[in-house]
């Protein structure tokens, strides 16, 4: 039993190494090249594997763009996340503030994934992308609420639509940033917006 045990781990860390270098190899193309020209030969030249196993693994190429979305997507939430409860265990309990520190973290991994953020907003992706998107961002919106404590009003639906808009919006705009120094500068701003707003008095 140990050495199935021993062999099933061995194969998941072969698997999930084939996906990360699949993965990164289908970033450097499809941000380079776009979703409707990137080629699965590139991808599989680049990653050193083969036309076999990225179908295997994926299934072809839209399901390897949207498998690069969704952990593009998992990144910015584990970081909003992290950042949250890293707050809180310091003490922070206002939840603007908290919310805040969430809006910072997810600014932050704009810029640090900004290729993957100008892929995603450029409007080249497979069919069905825009709708996906757009239930991803009703999802955000409704953590959003939960994390200010809003409630289901109209009002309060309003005011926190608008408040995740400025940080998608300044995620866009980070993404084309020229340096860093410009990026903090636009995550300075939505900060001073997101607070001028101040959904907890609305």
């Amino acid at each position: 039993m140990p050495r199935k045990s021993s062999g099933n781990a061995w194969q998941w860390s072969r698997t999930a190494e084939t996906r990360r270098v699949m993965l990164a190899a289908a970033r450097e193309v499809f941000c380079e090249q776009g979703f409707a020209e990137a080629s699965i030969a590139e991808v599989v030249r680049r990653a050193e594997s083969s036309v076999g196993s990225l179908y295997h693994h994926f299934g072809g190429k839209t399901e390897l763009f949207l498998a690069l979305w969704e952990d593009h997507q998992t990144a910015h939430e584990h970081a909003a996340a992290a950042a949250v409860a890293k707050a809180r265990a310091g003490g922070e309990e206002d939840p603007l503030d908290l919310f805040i520190v969430g809006a910072r973290a997810f600014l932050d991994g704009s810029w640090q994934r900004r290729d993957l953020s100008r892929l995603f907003m450029d409007g080249d992706a497979p069919p069905g992308f825009e709708l996906m998107r757009r239930t991803r961002g009703r999802e955000w919106v409704r953590q959003n609420a939960v994390l200010l404590g809003k409630g289901t009003s109209s009002v309060d639906r309003l005011t926190v639509a608008v408040l995740t808009s400025i940080i998608g919006e300044a995620g866009r705009e980070i993404a084309t940033s020229s340096s860093k120094r410009e990026a903090n500068r636009i995550t300075d701003a939505a900060i001073v917006l997101i607070r001028r707003i101040n959904p907890l008095d609305v």
